[in-house]
């Protein structure tokens, strides 16, 4: 996979309409004006649905009042596979299920895990602030479950390879806060609102959580070139999508605040965690995992060495290759245990 460039300059474009100040910008990605106009640069291409090592693509939409759509991938497996439901990540702010770095990762991982994986493309910040993303993860599930229900025929050719006792959540970044978020929501309500799904994981690789108080990773972690989320950048997308007078101790942001729920109290299925070395969300990643194994949770923790926050989307690192590798092999045994 080619690395993905940030470049600001890369992006210019002419003859923009007054909107006003920019009050809001992270460089080459979101813009945002008095007047309330959002500007996102088309800096990342997307890709098409094809066929891609053997799998399948197709997107379908789920809910066309809000835009709510996916993007399903099916690999050529003769049985019956788990179904992985997959956040982008961006900050809550930027982002598709049909950009480029994240079609060929998740046909890639659908491949190597023999899973079915359904991208969504959920609405983003700031005209959509949270709870939207994680309203539009829960809706998705109960259409997956009215689908497995009846039977639509326009869904066999996925729906009869799925293996709905074999539920996951995953996503990266702000993807892995949506899929915790929605774990908790959907598992915790009551056992049977999804059957005939069933919950069985949650995969949060670098997940986006914050916090009032910096942590000494967001204050001092050496990061590579290129990162793709640095300390300023962290607190816009805050910003920008949490509720309106919140601060980063909403429970949202921060699942440790005095205040959240604890975690003993929650129902929560097994969990894998993956962690960047060089990612300043580091020691509030392994803060979390700490947290969910002092409260009786079943958590997998694995830290990929040398490499900084989303390599294995960007692949902005020389260890990008090797370490993205190393992650698809521990999804693949997390999925199939």
């Amino acid at each position: 996979m080619a690395a993905i460039s940030f470049n600001p300059r890369l992006n210019v474009q002419g003859g923009r309409k007054n909107h006003g100040v920019v009050v809001e910008e992270i460089e080459g990605l979101i813009r945002i004006y008095g007047d309330g106009h959002v500007e996102r640069p088309p800096i990342i291409p997307s890709a098409p649905c094809m066929v891609t090592n053997g799998v399948v693509s197709k997107d379908v939409a789920i809910e066309k009042f809000t835009n709510l759509w996916t993007r399903i991938y099916v690999p050529s497996y003769s049985s019956k596979m788990p179904l992985l439901v997959y956040f982008h990540g961006g900050g809550f702010c930027v982002g598709s299920a049909s950009w480029r770095c994240y079609h060929e990762f998740l046909a890639a991982l659908a491949s190597k895990a023999g899973c079915i994986i359904l991208s969504l493309n959920y609405r983003l910040a700031p005209e959509n602030r949270l709870p939207a993303a994680y309203d539009d993860g829960i809706n998705t599930l109960m259409w997956v479950k009215q689908k497995a229900r009846n039977g639509a025929n326009e869904h066999k050719w996925w729906l009869n390879q799925c293996r709905f006792s074999s539920l996951f959540l995953a996503g990266d970044s702000a993807g892995a806060n949506i899929a915790y978020n929605v774990a908790i929501r959907s598992y915790g309500i009551s056992g049977s609102s999804i059957k005939p799904l069933i919950l069985k994981g949650i995969i949060l690789i670098q997940p986006f959580f914050g916090g009032q108080e910096r942590t000494i990773s967001e204050m001092h972690a050496t990061q590579p070139p290129n990162s793709a989320l640095t300390l300023s950048v962290f607190d816009t997308y805050w910003r920008l999508s949490l509720p309106l007078g919140a601060n980063r101790d909403h429970p949202w942001c921060n699942p440790l605040a005095e205040g959240a729920t604890t975690l003993r109290e929650l129902k929560l299925p097994g969990a894998m965690v993956c962690i960047s070395e060089m990612d300043i969300l580091k020691d509030r990643n392994l803060e979390l995992c700490n947290a969910l194994a002092s409260a009786g949770k079943w958590v997998e923790t694995r830290m990929y060495k040398g490499v900084g926050h989303a390599f294995q989307i960007l692949h902005n690192s020389q260890f990008s290759q090797i370490r993205t590798q190393e992650m698809m092999s521990h999804l693949k045994a997390f999925i199939n245990q």
